[in-house]
């Protein structure tokens, strides 16, 4: 196995090792950054009545994630003539945030006469929390095989940072279903629905951990794919 792959190159000065392992590394620690800065905001999806719908002065949207929603309400005069519905979030006005109560009592939350999927809403954050576990995990793994040159680390944390990709992915389309779900339960009040910006940040994040895994993979043969390619190259060459 290869040792201390992540901070030097080898004797004959080839850089194969140590591209990955740097490639590797700066995606699972992007990967980290994003996972978490979109898992904690509820500027998962934008749900927009038109704005015109209440009077010509102020307009409502509403916009949520995993664990809270919240209501604001617009002037018009803010809003870009030519969009038909409320919105965007990051436009001034007042807003009124209340925690989902699914999680302690079991409510289920109403949103402009809507009803939330709770089943669907849970399933979707338990399959967040379960891939930052993995996140974290296969972070913990990297430590080690950094700190004590332990290259059996990397193994475990190829799986880790592959599955807690994989289900951030998921959890992104159980919560889309979820908001599908939740536009179903009422047609009473006409809204426009579009994912936001937390929802980028996390496929950004489960595209990214995926891609670390796999540099972690190539880390973790027994040989180095890249030296028998250019071998391979060399020889041709001569």
């Amino acid at each position: 196995m290869w040792s201390n792959l992540f901070l030097r190159q080898d004797e004959d000065g080839r850089v194969g090792t140590a591209a990955l392992g740097g490639v590797g590394i700066k995606s699972g620690r992007s990967g980290v950054t994003v996972m978490v800065l979109g898992m904690g905001t509820e500027f998962w999806v934008e749900l927009s009545q038109p704005k015109h719908f209440r009077n010509n002065q102020t307009c409502e949207m509403a916009h949520y994630g995993l664990w809270k929603s919240c209501i604001r309400t617009l002037w018009v005069s803010d809003i870009d003539p030519e969009r038909e519905s409320c919105g965007p979030a990051e436009l001034p006005g007042e807003s009124n945030c209340t925690f989902f109560k699914f999680y302690t009592s079991g409510e289920n939350a109403v949103i402009f006469k809507k009803t939330t999927e709770k089943s669907l809403h849970i399933a979707g954050a338990m399959l967040a929390l379960l891939s930052l576990f993995l996140m974290i995990m296969g972070s913990v793994c990297i430590t080690m095989s950094l700190s004590k040159s332990v290259p059996f680390f990397l193994k475990p944390a190829t799986i880790c940072f592959v599955f807690s990709g994989i289900l951030v992915l998921l959890s992104i389309i159980v919560f889309h279903q979820s908001v599908l779900a939740l536009l179903a339960s009422d047609h009473s009040i006409p809204l426009h629905h579009e994912l936001s910006w937390s929802v980028a940040c996390l496929g950004s994040a489960g595209a990214i951990l995926i891609f670390g895994g796999l540099m972690f993979l190539l880390l973790s043969l027994p040989y180095n794919p890249l030296e028998k390619c250019f071998r391979q190259q060399s020889s041709s060459d001569a």
